[in-house]
């Protein structure tokens, strides 16, 4: 018995492999040769809990399908709980660049659930050729203490918001 447990448990975690990745993102997550992203950590806790979780139901063969279902169902629940830690990291960074463009001033943000944070430094405002309000602008990012920077455009759309152009 102790055997169909774990190979139920291998059927999950091997069949939700090919879900930890959203679009095939090259060089993200541990499906694409990169180090366990958030989701990767939520899918793979989800997948042990909810499998252990169906082991604890029923027993012979109806268990071995609670243990694939419990898995299945922690693993989608997991990735998107890991993926919504990923949203709140943008979220933090959408605000600041919001206030730094509208502002003309250095803004910073820091989501103190992962730990990730940056600056976004806009440059002088200028009119483009469809008569929008632009800005060039700089920014620093923080993930996992590593640094990343870039550098883009962003203008004033009707509704008073700024969105990246290039």
């Amino acid at each position: 018995m102790r055997g169909s447990k774990l190979l139920a448990i291998a059927l999950s975690v091997t069949m939700l492999g090919a879900c930890t990745e959203p679009n095939g993102a090259p060089g993200n997550g541990i499906m694409n040769g990169g180090a366990p992203d958030k989701q990767d950590v939520g899918t793979a806790i989800g997948v042990v809990g909810g499998a252990l979780i169906g082991s604890a139901i029923g027993g012979g063969i109806g268990q071995g399908l609670a243990i694939v279902a419990g898995g299945l169902l922690g693993g989608v629940l997991g990735n998107a709980i890991g993926e919504s830690m990923d949203n709140a990291d943008r979220a933090a960074y959408n605000r600041a660049s919001q206030r730094a463009m509208e502002s003309g001033q250095t803004r910073s943000w820091r989501n103190s659930d992962s730990g990730n944070y940056g600056t976004i430094t806009p440059h002088r405002r200028y009119v483009n050729d469809e008569g929008q309000y632009c800005r060039k602008y700089t920014q620093t990012i923080y993930i996992d203490g590593e640094k990343h920077t870039g550098h883009g455009i962003a203008c004033r759309q009707d509704d008073g918001s700024w969105q990246v152009s290039e």
